[in-house]
């Protein structure tokens, strides 16, 4: 049975929260295209398959397997520079401000596949504050769907994975949650539904997540839209 977006209310009882950054806490799809569709043409690659490889996967590993003759390093720096400079409709998305004003700040982080420079820019460009401590491209040697990125999420928060729930919107972030152990929710506005099979639950958006404490526990509700 395929998965479907949540019909009715679910309640997940967990210990901290891992969101994904790009598609989740932020719209940056069109900057993210930009920037890749531009890189390529400089490096003469197809830019549509560029933009494919490239969503929810770390620069340095889009960059070798494109365009493994080159210098990954130096191509990492030149990426990251050009998604800074776009900021053309870099925005929050719904949902997210209430969402992390509701949640205890220990109990929340990001895990994101930007480099720490470009995942500050961003979120501090969307009125974010970013989180003392989050994960990111730098902080793992094997970026997502391997289970490293969400693996060290965990670890941060100073929970289990199985302690905790993923917030994702693409193919690759999904199954590094799933892979890692955790509760996988994906939302379903930025890619196609068949690509998020290693989610346990689709919503929409974030508008739909309402938390409480409960004592000591944490309490996550996901409403149908």
């Amino acid at each position: 049975m395929s998965i479907q977006l949540i019909a009715e209310p679910v309640e997940l009882e967990c210990g901290g929260v891992l969101f994904d950054m790009d598609g989740i806490l932020v719209s940056s799809m069109g900057s993210v295209e930009r920037s890749w569709t531009k890189w390529a043409l400089m490096r003469g690659i197809d830019p549509v398959h560029a933009c494919r490889v490239a969503h929810g996967v770390r620069a340095i590993e889009t960059v070798a397997r494109l365009r493994s003759d080159l210098d990954p390093n130096a191509e990492l720096a030149l990426i990251e520079q050009i998604e800074i400079d776009d900021v053309e409709g870099l925005t929050v998305l719904p949902g997210v401000h209430a969402l992390l004003r509701a949640l205890p700040p220990e109990r929340w982080t990001v895990v994101t596949s930007a480099t720490p420079r470009l995942a500050r820019a961003r979120m501090e460009l969307c009125g974010i504050t970013p989180p003392e401590k989050f994960i990111s491209a730098d902080d793992v040697s094997t970026g997502k769907p391997d289970p490293a990125p969400y693996l060290a999420g965990a670890r941060r928060l100073g929970f289990a994975p199985e302690e905790c729930v993923v917030f994702e919107d693409a193919e690759s972030g999904t199954k590094s949650g799933r892979a890692a152990g955790c509760t996988v929710v994906a939302t379903t506005f930025s890619h196609p539904i068949e690509t998020l099979g290693a989610a346990d639950y689709l919503i929409e958006t974030l508008e739909q997540v309402r938390t409480e404490m409960r004592g000591e526990k944490l309490w996550l509700t996901l409403n149908p839209k």
